[in-house]
């Protein structure tokens, strides 16, 4: 097998990975994102964006992405759609990076994977996946119009979904298991004042409940003693956290627990000329911007890196 010889692999093309290839692109350095579908990442599933800096009154997100991708490529990065990488291997010094039937030789790799929905694995959930068990709302909600739907979470994808399906549903039931939401103060605030949305706090799904083989409604149990309650609808939208892509990572770098990429404030992994950003990494706060940040000192440590590697090597 023929290797491709790049000096900057980015392994994933969302925000973080698309603002590490553009900072690489532009330090004049032969790039490549590898991205196992689209690039834009979850950014390119959420209805409006508004707080990302320079777009006042806010951005859909999958024009973001859009605008994101253009940029990078612009500035010379080649960005690999539909190109998942299987493995990644040290070796003197330099990266092997295997994707499909190819094989790339990168001197640093950025590990940008971010990370996907979690399941609440429940009697329901996966006979229904499709069928009006859905995570994410600005794909599906078209398809909900006039109907009774639920959203599950209390964070800020949760209240921002819940909102953005009362555009399409005539009910929106919120549900929470504990007795206040996580999300920000001003979201909470627009939630409370939409009159198509139904709160259930200290509830916790228990089956969802199916008839004609979709959805038909869900079992909710109750965290302070209250009796357990059924809700009739026609679909479930699920936003309880997101699982870290670290797959390829494990067994080579130092994860946290919960198996999130453990880096320093630059990025940096405990392998040389290897990077993480983004949502696939231990970082607190797991936003658009800061992921674009991320991804920059990612890419910016990778150019010294490489630079680096040039004065020892003459």
């Amino acid at each position: 097998m023929d290797r491709q010889h790049v000096d900057v692999a980015v392994v994933g093309g969302g925000p973080a990975g698309l603002a590490a290839s553009l900072y690489a692109a532009r330090g004049r350095a032969n790039t490549v994102v590898f991205e196992s579908g689209l690039p834009g990442g979850q950014i390119v599933t959420t209805d409006w964006v508004e707080n990302y800096p320079g777009f006042p009154g806010g951005i859909n997100g999958a024009e973001l992405g859009e605008l994101m991708t253009k940029q990078a490529e612009e500035h010379g990065a080649i960005i690999r759609t539909f190109s998942p990488v299987s493995s990644i291997t040290p070796s003197d010094g330099r990266f092997f990076v295997k994707s499909e039937d190819e094989e790339f030789e990168a001197e640093a790799v950025i590990l940008a994977t971010g990370a996907v929905p979690r399941k609440l694995n429940i009697p329901g959930e996966a006979e229904f996946t499709g069928r009006g068990v859905s995570w994410c709302a600005t794909c599906d909600a078209p398809l909900y119009k006039g109907k009774r739907v639920a959203v599950i979470g209390g964070g800020d994808a949760a209240v921002e979904e819940a909102t953005f399906l009362t555009k399409f549903a005539s009910e929106v039931h919120l549900i929470h298991r504990r007795n206040e939401y996580r999300a920000t103060k001003c979201l909470q605030e627009r939630c409370r004042a939409n009159p198509k949305i139904d709160e259930h706090l200290s509830r916790v799904p228990k089956e969802i409940v199916g008839a004609d083989g979709k959805v038909a409604g869900i079992r909710l149990t109750s965290t302070d003693g209250a009796p357990e309650e059924y809700l009739e609808l026609d679909g479930v939208f699920i936003f309880v956290g997101v699982h870290p892509v670290s797959e390829l990572a494990q067994g080579l770098l130092d994860l946290t627990q919960t198996g999130y990429i453990k880096i320093d404030h630059d990025g940096h992994t405990n392998v040389p000329g290897l990077y993480a950003a983004g949502d696939v990494t231990n970082s607190e706060l797991k936003q658009v911007v800061t992921a674009a940040a991320k991804g920059a000192s990612a890419a910016f440590e990778a150019l010294r890196y490489l630079d680096e590697k040039a004065t020892h090597a003459s």
